[in-house]
């Protein structure tokens, strides 16, 4: 019992921790949600796919490129996460700003287990929008299920963090 206690008591931390660090949610990034949710780019197979097909999950949208160290850190929490979560309504989404060929071998050899899409340099515009006044990656969108931001990370997410922010949408 005081093991679940400590438990409960340490993911509610990590919440936490995990909202103080995340930039404040404004009018304007809900507003680019909007963009976000209507913005179609190709998967590896070439097929255009819309964001808004996601809409009414939790939505985990991770820019990212195959030349980025800590993208390639973060790659497997999402892979875990997806498997944990996706029953529950969670779906990762990532953006890669990188070309397919680049991407395609480095998707399969990291066992992504979620839609990998193909951006080119106009999605970074979009990750300002979403808040990435610097541009950098890996930058993570999270979106709840009524398509507001409810946290966005700018480099690696952290596992334990993010677990509990999704737990708590979900």
């Amino acid at each position: 019992m005081g093991v679940v206690a400590i438990a409960t008591g340490a993911a509610g931390y990590a919440y936490e921790a995990w909202r103080n660090a995340a930039q404040p949610v404004s009018a304007a990034r809900d507003k680019s949600v909007a963009r976000l949710m209507a913005t179609q780019l190709p998967d590896l197979e070439n097929r255009l796919q819309a964001i808004e097909q996601w809409r009414g999950k939790v939505v985990v949208v991770n820019f990212w490129a195959t030349w980025c160290a800590p993208c390639r850190e973060e790659i497997p929490v999402f892979v875990r996460l997806q498997d944990k979560f996706r029953d529950r309504g969670l779906q990762f989404v990532g953006i890669a700003i990188d070309r397919p060929d680049n991407v395609r071998p480095y998707a399969a050899e990291l066992g992504m287990n979620f839609p990998v899409l193909i951006g080119g340099v106009d999605v970074i515009d979009l990750t300002r929008a979403l808040g990435n006044r610097a541009a950098v990656l890996p930058y993570t969108v999270v979106i709840d299920r009524q398509g507001r931001v409810a946290a966005v990370e700018m480099g690696a997410a952290k596992e334990r963090q993010l677990t509990a922010l999704l737990a708590s949408l979900l």
